[in-house]
């Protein structure tokens, strides 16, 4: 395994404190994401974990510290650094989050649209690709959200995070709300455009199975801060009282023999 200072950070955040009003989420939060991983963001209710998320990509402020994405200052840079980084990342966030009123093909033209001018044959072209991407059906282009299933609205969703081909995409609970059988199947094709793509991953997740399945990484929020991070084996073996009831409960259990049974 490479060491720390071998990898490149396309993420970094240090002393980070998010408050609202007097409420402090984060308070001296530090992370770094390596180019070409998959880390997974566990927490209990009211950690923050959404929270960060947003903080990092700039939609929400940050009361101090600092973050780096693909090398952009995402609280003091300028508006054209913020409008050039956000071409290189994409976002999914729960239940897909498209607009109602757009197909699906025009949910994906939107960013090809903010960045582009192209001609329609070419968006035509990218928007079928994107769509055979996700593993949708060709005619779930001219669908619209609400014609669609919970698991087709998310592959939707994230054929327009991957519209503009970007290194960094960030998840928000995406088996949230499936059956397991469509969170699996979404866990795989996550995983398989990952390693096609050369995709980072940030994903925050309540989902054991998903942290199994596809992560390399495992990164706990816990009494306002990162309270540890690393591979699957560094989480089981943490006698932090929340760490320990969350991977080692009986939902845990059931994860693992999964994933045991998956690679057998």
């Amino acid at each position: 395994m490479a060491r720390d200072e071998d990898r490149e950070a396309v993420i970094r955040v240090r002393g980070l404190v998010n408050r609202f009003d007097d409420h402090a989420v984060h308070e001296n939060l530090d992370l770094d994401v390596w180019r070409g991983e998959v880390l997974g963001v566990v927490g209990g209710s009211g950690t923050g974990k959404s929270v960060l998320l947003r903080t990092i990509i700039a939609l929400n402020a940050a009361a101090a510290g600092s973050i780096e994405l693909l090398g952009t200052d995402m609280i003091n840079g300028d508006a054209a650094a913020l409008r050039n980084v956000r071409r290189r990342f994409g976002v999914l966030f729960q239940d897909g989050a498209l607009f109602s009123s757009l197909t699906v093909a025009q949910n994906i033209e939107v960013p090809l649209k903010e960045y582009y001018d192209l001609p329609a044959v070419l968006l035509d072209e990218i928007v079928a690709t994107k769509v055979h991407m996700v593993g949708l059906p060709p005619d779930a282009a001219n669908k619209y959200p609400a014609e669609l299933s919970g698991g087709m609205r998310k592959r939707a969703g994230l054929a327009r995070a991957l519209a503009l081909d970007p290194e960094v995409v960030f998840f928000d609970e995406p088996t949230a709300g499936l059956d397991p059988i469509g969170a699996a199947a979404f866990d795989r094709l996550v995983r398989d455009l990952q390693k096609a793509l050369g995709l980072t991953v940030f994903m925050v997740t309540h989902d054991l199975d998903s942290l199994y399945a596809i992560c390399d990484r495992i990164a706990v929020l816990a009494e306002k801060k990162v309270l540890l991070e690393g591979p699957m084996p560094a989480m089981l073996e943490s006698t932090h009282p929340w760490v320990n009831e969350y991977f080692h409960g009986p939902r845990a259990r059931a994860a693992a023999a999964s994933a045991a049974a998956e690679r057998r």
